[in-house]
């Protein structure tokens, strides 16, 4: 029997392409031997200092802080396992149903998690933030900063680790299909000196 492994995700609970590759990494989960973490890393600390910016997504930015100071403080009191369930939760959410981010999703959110809602404080607190940039520095550096989220750390098909920023992908495969894209996305990723397969898209996320 094949040992099951682990890979770790980072993400920002605001990106919608984050939130469709973790659906798809879970359907891995049920097709190949291996279990994923979850890490939160983040848009707002990537783009901190950036004035050239459009206006339209450092306003985006000013609301990212919330979701991952949550998932920061939720981490610090329950342990790391937390973020799978609160992650479902945000996105849940934010990408399905579509809600503002405040206040009164943060509240929904954590209680659909079972977590205590006062945590939802957090989002107004910077008491989280040197633990929030130490998370995102952990995802990010072995993948640079001219990246965003989703971050993937995996044993490589060697199982030497590798990472990478991605699979952007729409809509989450399911079944075998997700297992074989995993396969691939390993393959690449694990070939020496290799750094980045890309084409324009052509239509936003679909969430199916």
């Amino acid at each position: 029997m094949t040992e099951r492994v682990t890979a770790d995700m980072w993400f920002d609970p605001a990106c919608p392409w984050a939130w469709i590759t973790s659906r798809w990494l879970l359907e891995v989960e049920q097709v190949r031997d291996v279990d994923i973490r979850f890490h939160v890393m983040s848009l707002a600390v990537l783009n901190d200092g950036r004035d050239e910016l459009p206006e339209e997504y450092k306003e985006f930015l000013k609301t990212a802080w919330g979701p991952v100071r949550i998932c920061i403080a939720a981490e610090q009191r329950y342990g790391g396992d937390v973020l799978r369930s609160l992650y479902t939760a945000f996105g849940n959410r934010i990408h399905l149903q579509k809600q503002e981010r405040g206040p009164e999703l943060y509240v929904a959110a954590l209680t659909d998690a079972g977590l205590d809602p006062a945590l939802a404080a957090a989002a107004d607190s910077t008491d989280y933030d040197e633990a929030l940039r130490a998370s995102h520095e952990a995802g990010m550096r072995p993948v640079g900063q001219d990246v965003g989220t989703p971050v993937v750390h995996a044993p490589g098909p060697d199982g030497a680790p590798v990472a990478f920023f991605g699979p952007v992908i729409t809509p989450a495969p399911k079944g075998e299909a997700a297992g074989r894209l995993w396969d691939g996305v390993l393959l690449v990723a694990g070939t020496p000196g290799f750094y980045e397969l890309k084409r324009t898209r052509e239509q936003g996320p679909i969430f199916d």
